[in-house]
Parts: C-alpha cells; sequence; structure tokens
C-alpha cells in the first residue's frame, strides 16, 4: 500500500501545527524589536488580540524596557495602565516616544473593579495597548478577558508574580523574566508550538557603568513610585 501524502497542517486549518514547529497562526503580531524574542514567538512577534502572561518576581525588573519598542508602534492608539504598581510619569513616557495624550491609567479599589475595566477597554478596540497588573487570578476571569481580547487588536499584557507559573492558564502566550545585570533572561512557559528550553538573554542596558541597579532605574522611569498621601487624581494634575 502506497503512503498518502499528508498536506502541511496549515493548509488544513491555520490554527494547526506539528508539535515540532511554532504555530504560524494567520492573527496579527506586532514586532517586539529584540530579534532573538521574536524569533521564538509564533508569528513573530507579539500576538495582538490575546492575552499575554509576563511573569516577573517583582516589579521594575526590567518588563517596561522590554515593551518599549512594541508600545512605540501603535502608531498614536491609547495606552491604558490598570493597577500599575507605580505611578506612571509623564515626562519619562515622553522621552521613550510615547505620546503622553495617549496613556490613562486605573488603580481600582478591588480587584474586581480592576478586571471589569480591563474587560471594558478590551470590547471597546480603541487602544492600542492594555497593561494589567494582579497578583491573583482565577481561571475564569483570564478566560474572560482571552475572549474579550480576541474581539479586537490590542497588546493585551498581564503581569503576574513568578508563583502563578504552576497555575495553568488559557494564555496562548507565557513568559517569566528574570533580571540579568544588564537585561533580561526570558524563558518561554507557553506557546503555540514546540517546547522551548533555553532562557532568552537580552541586553537592554549595555552602556551603563553599573549595571547591576540599572535595570530598576530605568524601568522605573516609566512607572514612578506612589509618594504616601497622594492619590492617583492628586498626582495626575
Amino acid at each position: 500500500m502506497s503512503h498518502l501524502q499528508i498536506a502541511s497542517p496549515e493548509r488544513i486549518h491555520p490554527s494547526l501545527w506539528r508539535a515540532s514547529q511554532l504555530s504560524r497562526s494567520q492573527g496579527r503580531c506586532t514586532d517586539t524589536g529584540y530579534n532573538q524574542l521574536s524569533a521564538e514567538l509564533p508569528g513573530g512577534g507579539w500576538p495582538l488580540g490575546n492575552l499575554i502572561e509576563v511573569l516577573v518576581q517583582q516589579p521594575g525588573i526590567g518588563e517596561m524596557q522590554l515593551l518599549r519598542p512594541a508600545l512605540n508602534r501603535l502608531n498614536g492608539r491609547s495606552v491604558m495602565l490598570v493597577q500599575p504598581p507605580h505611578l506612571p510619569q509623564i515626562a519619562a513616557w515622553a522621552s521613550w516616544g510615547c505620546a503622553p495624550s495617549s496613556l490613562l491609567w486605573v488603580h481600582a479599589q478591588r480587584a474586581a473593579d480592576a478586571l471589569w475595566a480591563a474587560e471594558q477597554v478590551l470590547r471597546s478596540g480603541t487602544f492600542g495597548a492594555l497593561l494589567l497588573w494582579q497578583d491573583r487570578m482565577r481561571n475564569q476571569a483570564l478566560r474572560r478577558l482571552q475572549l474579550a481580547a480576541q474581539e479586537g487588536d490590542t497588546l493585551f499584557i498581564v503581569m503576574r508574580p513568578l508563583a502563578a507559573a504552576e497555575q495553568s492558564s488559557p494564555s496562548p502566550l507565557r513568559l517569566v523574566l528574570q533580571s540579568t545585570l544588564q537585561g533580561l533572561d526570558i524563558s518561554i512557559l507557553k506557546r503555540r508550538g514546540t517546547t522551548h528550553t533555553r532562557p532568552i538573554s537580552l541586553h537592554l542596558y549595555p552602556d551603563t557603568r553599573f549595571p547591576e541597579f540599572d535595570h530598576a532605574i530605568m524601568d522605573r522611569r516609566a512607572l514612578v513610585a506612589r509618594e504616601p498621601g497622594h492619590t492617583l487624581l492628586e498626582l495626575a494634575h
């Protein structure tokens, strides 16, 4: 009996791929700005209209620097920050090439309110990027946000602690960030395609005198620590 020739999976359906290869989904992506990272992501960049989880040991290790190139490619579309750990510093965002008028943020009293706000942003279809910080999230909440994200083309990033790596997630892309002297080691915990086993090392601060400190200093230029006794409304004006 002659062997039947099997068509390549993507010809059958764009959501199919072999276990030994990366998914070649037809969904939209935006370049990460880092060739080493983009080469390891299905579609060659950050998938738009999907929930992307970024797991960090603590805020300010370089996650904002990591996203900076993608945020600069939004062509003036607004960026929404929900529950940022520090207040945005407008001058720093402007120095990054991000229009101050396009930056908005929400600080909710309850986690449920923050999740509601994030869902409305995704369903509105008007924002170029949504960054959400949450310590604890139920799988049901993640699924709801993933479904909302799929209705548009927003770059949607959820920042979570490293402990979340032990939990299952509907997110098609999950990254673990570890700080290094000059940048980040990025481990791909989950992606559509073959398993990734070796961390990707990015040099974010190659020209610094004291690289062991700069990764925190540079990242917090975009998010400045909240001062006691001030509210978001007071500092926003």
